[in-house]
């Protein structure tokens, strides 16, 4: 099957499937999404408006079997940051995106009436229909109603409520292999695609395959990549207790933000780790372990039940846990998954949304630790779009210009993760020169100044974090375009067979002749393409900086500020 662009024209509710332009074919993921994007929307036009796009593109190996590579990219221009935006997600969709042979699906325009519409992807194209009954309804619902439309096999991207209300937290929802949720979290792409007036987007690949051209060779190479990522010993750690196994970790290195942002270490710490959740997981019948897209070997996944040994929610991340617990001064694991359910049914980014409660706690609007009145803001407010609701719902960024609050974690308007830039201090630069906000998957640093992964880097240092976090930036973008999930990059940076086993597969998939060097100048051209649409947008240099806080406000226990000037930040660039 020969892979073809599905477009759809939602101002005269049109489709069709185009060849792929010669400079488009290849690309895959995050290289296709920014490359169409920076080609085809217009830098100055309203996120919320007819001239945005909303694109999808699984990676160059996700309908395969390699190893870990049903990752799914999603482009746009971002409601929430102003600059461009690819989110990447697990599920279903890459691998069935892939197989139908759609390279990417552009969604652009708006309706000219006011309704609702879904879309049904085959082999044989689009159709595009009016949607009625599923308008207003959680993702839970629509996962359910869709598999009874069509079938259990259906693959699903879908909006909740804060998506239809075009907030700038709402993401879209891809589900997963069990009917759970997995996000295209951050910067706001669910408001993009309720602007087009689509609920959800159903996927039917039937018994479609990717052709490889090489399948012996292909086999040969996912065998040797498979068990480099197996053997990792950071992969293992995630295998035993999810990603959560950082929260003690970064809490030892002193880097774990809490009440937004005053200090590095959390008191509760313990009670919301990888390890006590693992164990409260097993004492209730759920799984430690599990993957959130087929062929995943390494499985940092796992299904969380309550109490009474029922499912509440899966995949929950470190990165989430610690927004809604040590940010927010919450010490309950239970709370949390109760939230997590809550933000996966209404369509929200839990780092968004948790960090926007940090700082209307700081603001005075509820306090440190409330968390029950945290779970009514969720139910009661944002889900119907009240006021409160609203200014929660928009960002930390609006939370903190509405309270009058001076400490507010954002970058280009993006709420900060899970990692301290004054204690780690890579993660800041990563942070600061990303071009879509603050977002630690852009260069996870962490890798290598905390885990150890491709050498040593010491946190409190600035020596050698620009270059860190630039290598990995351009590494990241390159892994983004494959279908990769990012968690190979630990045995990327450390084992000498993975990065060589992964460009063997692309090579034996299009019978093409790729080495390491067109992978890092992959990396490099996407980083570029993506920061000139940022400047024909109107952002600067200057806007690749962190709040003023951070370097006013020392962080405990290590006393540390973000000390960067502005030209060691700039020097970035300098590639």
């Amino acid at each position: 099957m020969t892979d073809k662009i599905f477009r759809v024209n939602m101002t005269d509710l049109s489709t069709s499937i185009e060849d792929i332009p010669a400079d488009w074919a290849g690309l895959g993921g995050r290289g296709l999404t920014s490359t169409i994007v920076a080609a085809e929307v217009p830098p100055t036009c309203h996120p919320l408006g007819p001239n945005n796009k909303l694109v999808f593109a699984p990676g160059m190996l996700s309908g395969t079997a390699a190893a870990n590579s049903g990752r799914l990219s999603c482009g746009s221009k971002s409601p929430l940051t102003g600059t461009i935006k690819e989110c990447n997600a697990g599920g279903t969709a890459a691998q069935k995106l892939a197989k139908m042979g759609c390279k990417a699906l552009i969604i652009e325009g708006q309706p000219q009436e006011d309704s609702w519409y879904s879309l049904h992807l085959t082999p044989d194209g689009v159709t595009l229909s009016k949607e009625e009954e599923l308008i207003g309804k959680g993702n839970f619902a629509v996962i359910e109603g869709v598999e009874k439309r069509f079938s259990e096999k259906t693959g699903l991207l879908s909006i909740g409520q804060t998506g239809e209300m075009q907030m700038c937290s709402a993401n879209i929802s891809v589900k997963d292999p069990d009917s759970h949720i997995r996000s295209l979290g951050r910067g706001g792409l669910g408001a993009v695609m309720g602007s087009k007036k689509i609920k959800f987007i159903a996927l039917d690949s039937g018994n479609a395959k990717v052709e490889i051209a090489d399948m012996d060779a292909f086999r040969a190479a996912n065998k040797i990549f498979s068990k480099a990522l197996v053997g990792h010993p950071v992969s293992k750690a995630l295998a035993t207790y999810g990603t959560n196994v950082l929260v003690n970790i970064i809490n030892e290195a002193g880097g774990f933000p809490t009440r937004n942002f005053t200090a590095g270490q959390f008191e509760g710490h313990e009670q919301i780790s990888g390890e006590t959740m693992h164990d409260l997981i097993v004492e209730r019948g759920g799984k430690p372990k599990h993957g959130c897209h087929a062929g995943c070997v390494i499985q940092c996944s796992q299904i969380y039940n309550d109490l009474k040994g029922n499912y509440k929610t899966s995949g929950i991340e470190y990165e989430s846990i610690w927004a809604m617990g040590a940010d927010c001064t919450v010490d309950d694991l239970d709370k949390i998954a109760e939230m997590d359910h809550i933000m996966d049914d209404i369509g929200v980014d839990t780092i968004e949304i948790a960090v926007a409660f940090g700082v209307a706690m700081e603001g005075g609007e509820l306090n440190f630790g409330d968390v029950d009145e945290m779970i009514r803001i969720l139910k009661e407010e944002i889900t119907h779009g009240t006021p409160l609701g609203r200014v929660i719902g928009s960002g930390a960024g609006n939370v903190g210009k509405t309270y009058g609050v001076t400490r507010v974690p954002v970058v280009k308007n993006q709420a900060i993760p899970a990692y301290d830039p004054r204690a780690i201090k890579g993660i800041g630069i990563t942070y600061a020169t990303s071009t879509q906000g603050a977002d630690h998957t852009m260069g996870y640093t962490i890798a290598t100044e905390i885990l150890g992964a491709g050498g040593t880097a010491d946190p409190l240092s600035k020596v050698g974090q620009v270059e860190l976090s630039r290598n990995l930036q351009i590494t990241t973008a390159a892994i983004d375009s494959t279908g990769m999930c990012l968690f190979i990059a630990f045995a990327a940076l450390d084992e000498t067979t993975c990065l060589p086993a992964l460009i063997d597969m692309l090579n034996a998939r299009f019978g093409i002749s790729l080495t390491a060097e067109d992978v890092a100048d992959l990396g490099k051209s996407i980083l570029k393409t993506e920061r000139a649409f940022n400047m024909a947008a109107g952002f600067t240099n200057l806007d690749d900086r962190l709040p003023e806080f951070f370097t006013l406000e020392p962080v405990a226990p290590h006393n540390a500020v973000w000390d960067f000037t502005d030209e060691e930040i700039d020097s970035f660039w300098d590639f």
